[in-house]
């Protein structure tokens, strides 16, 4: 009898060993929210993607070096040789038009997070050294998520692939790290943008006009909205006129409810969706994470 006992105790205690075991499992296996980066080279305004990446060698190791850390350490990345390739027929891409082509191909590339790449040789009868600036950026809002300079010791040599690479190395770990936490507070608690409300010169209106039959203001039921729609209902009103209202800080989703991508420009569609039904007609411009609204008179000057 001692010895059933003993038998049923231990097997008691192996059950809830492995029932532990099997839960520290899971939590250990939780998968760490990260973000899905594309790297590209730095350009400067009106300078094309594809030509600064096949016509500076320095700049192409370093970029390549950079994609290969992220995807050495489980991040997901876009190509850009293969996005520019995929949207090589597309209008955005013509060098003849007039806009920003780089806007353009980060918006269609599907990822949350760019990080411009620039790399240049530093020569000195001391010894030879490279340059490496790393900056990372929200997509969608433009924000910056982190950003890293570092130069290489100096070497008698002029491979300065090789110094560039031994850059990567040594801070790929604490940027892409920087990116993470970035990245996730963004999806805990809300992506900013700054929203500006204003009245367009020489209407009949104002933000102190009473609207519906409680006499409230105009501001007010403005104010009302963005509480209503901002992530967590935060934000926060810098200040107020009777022709503006300046939202300092309003926090948006960084994933709609189907878990899609939840765009500046998507806050401020229904934004003006809502003023239209309210009887207000309304412009909107963004800008990296800026919204400016403009309520303009309604032709059928019902409010």
């Amino acid at each position: 009898m001692k010895y059933i006992i003993s038998v049923l105790l231990c097997a008691g205690l192996f059950i809830s060993f492995a029932v532990t075991g099997q839960s520290q499992d899971q939590v250990d296996r939780q998968p760490t929210l990260q973000p899905t980066i594309m790297v590209i080279p730095f350009t400067r305004q009106g300078q094309s993607l594809r030509a600064r990446m096949e016509s500076d060698d320095l700049v192409r190791v370093a970029m390549t070096k950079v994609k290969e850390g992220f995807d050495g350490r489980g991040v997901s990345t876009i190509d850009l040789r293969a996005r520019l390739k995929q949207l090589g027929n597309n209008e955005v891409l013509q060098e003849e038009q007039q806009q920003d082509m780089k806007d353009e191909v980060i918006k269609l590339s599907g990822a949350d997070v760019f990080v411009e790449v620039e790399a240049r040789p530093n020569r000195s009868s001391s010894g030879n050294s490279a340059t490496l600036i790393m900056t990372a950026y929200d997509v969608f809002s433009g924000e910056s998520y982190a950003n890293k300079t570092v130069t290489s010791q100096k070497f008698h040599t002029d491979n300065f692939a090789a110094l560039i690479s031994k850059s990567v190395d040594r801070e790929i770990d604490n940027f892409l790290n920087t990116i993470n936490e970035k990245f996730t507070d963004i999806s805990v608690n809300g992506r900013t943008v700054v929203m500006n409300v204003g009245v367009l010169d020489g209407a009949t209106f104002d933000l102190d006009t009473e609207i519906g039959g409680e006499g409230d203001f105009l501001s007010d039921v403005i104010e009302d909205w963005v509480y209503s729609n901002s992530f967590n209902n935060y934000y926060h009103v810098q200040g107020t006129t009777s022709n503006k209202i300046l939202f300092d800080i309003v926090k948006i989703p960084i994933k709609d409810d189907k878990g899609r991508n939840f765009r500046v420009s998507k806050f401020a569609s229904l934004f003006v969706k809502y003023l239209n039904s309210i009887g207000y007609s309304s412009s909107r411009v963004i800008n990296g994470n800026n919204i400016t609204i403009t309520l303009e008179e309604n032709d059928s000057d019902e409010h």
